[in-house]
């Protein structure tokens, strides 16, 4: 035995194909929300795009819920667009008065998502945030304005936990039923030195521990222990060394998967691998008998399968091949 594998996990819930889920945070909500999208599941991913501090999600989660606009202070204009300090780079507008509308779109869409979704996972990436240093106000993100205009702190842990139960309050009225999964990121923030990136996690997994000890739906997926701990080993990074790679990224998506989705989903998601596996393949001769047999025993699959699961674009696409061969 050569490995600390995580144990198996228990959950008091599970997670098929009618389940609506949200994921929100740093990039690796992105990566997890990615892998349930291409597996079917009805999920919003990160629609305020990568936040990585616990305050800044707790704040975007807020907007969502009470429908409120950008604070007009957090508002700045650069190479002639306007971004704000609350939101990803990639929400930019010809105005400040189109930003506010891409913003409450946002809003309307996962306000709604929110009364009806079933689990909301919450990925923390880092607990080092950026104040302005005259107003003290929150940043997201920087969006490249020199640093020497913030001040840069450690989020104390009371703050998190502050700022979480001051949210769920809020989702608990919203929607009694939604679960909240919370999750540390893997990834290496190298920007804040490793000490200050040890330091940052750490105060992460202590506030997530204490959260889903002391809050009701509140639960924990040790994505972080899983890359950090039980793989513990740069084969399992990108060449940055600080992002995992596809193999770790796997071995996470098998043991999500296996402590958290009925058996009759880890099914499903099994032969819709085999079909999406099997449109990928590039026939040797694709008007050969034996391949025009193999996209109709194909399609055959895809459409009993779509019977539980949409499976609309894979079907139109064997229909085509067999249409033109």
């Amino acid at each position: 035995m050569f490995r600390t594998e995580i144990e198996p996990l228990n959950y008091d819930f599970k997670l098929d194909h009618s389940k609506r889920l949200i994921a929100i945070g740093s990039c690796f909500s992105h990566t997890i929300g990615q892998r349930l999208e291409q597996a079917k599941f009805s999920i919003n991913i990160n629609p305020y795009g990568t936040v990585f501090n616990p305050l800044s999600i707790f704040n975007l989660l807020d907007h969502a819920i009470e429908q409120s606009p950008l604070d007009e202070t957090s508002i700045i204009q650069r190479d002639g667009l306007y971004l704000s300090h609350e939101l990803h780079s990639s929400f930019k507008a010809a105005s400040p008065e189109k930003l506010q509308q891409v913003f409450q779109k946002k809003n309307a869409r996962l306000h709604k998502n929110l009364k009806k979704a079933e689990v909301l996972i919450i990925t923390l990436g880092t607990s080092w945030i950026y104040e302005k240093k005259r107003s003290q106000e929150l940043v997201s993100n920087c969006h490249k304005v020199p640093q020497k205009e913030f001040d840069k702190r450690l989020l104390h842990l009371e703050e998190i936990m502050t700022g979480f139960f001051t949210l769920k309050e809020k989702l608990d009225e919203l929607n009694p039923k939604l679960r909240i999964l919370l999750t540390v990121s893997p990834v290496r923030h190298t920007r804040d030195t490793l000490h200050g990136n040890a330091v940052s996690k750490s105060n992460l997994l202590l506030a997530c521990h204490y959260l889903s000890q002391m809050a009701d739906n509140v639960y924990y997926f040790p994505s972080y222990e899983m890359v950090v701990d039980d793989l513990r080993d740069y084969r399992f990074f990108e060449k940055d060394m600080i992002h995992p790679n596809a193999q770790a990224i796997e071995y996470i998506w098998e043991k999500f998967s296996s402590a958290l989705f009925t058996e009759k989903a880890i099914k499903d998601c099994e032969q819709l691998t085999q079909i999406q596996s099997a449109i990928a393949h590039e026939a040797f001769n694709p008007k050969s008998e034996a391949h025009q047999q193999f996209l109709s025993r194909t399609l055959m699959k895809a459409e009993e399968l779509n019977k539980e699961i949409g499976l609309k674009k894979e079907i139109k696409k064997l229909k085509s091949r067999l249409a033109h061969d």
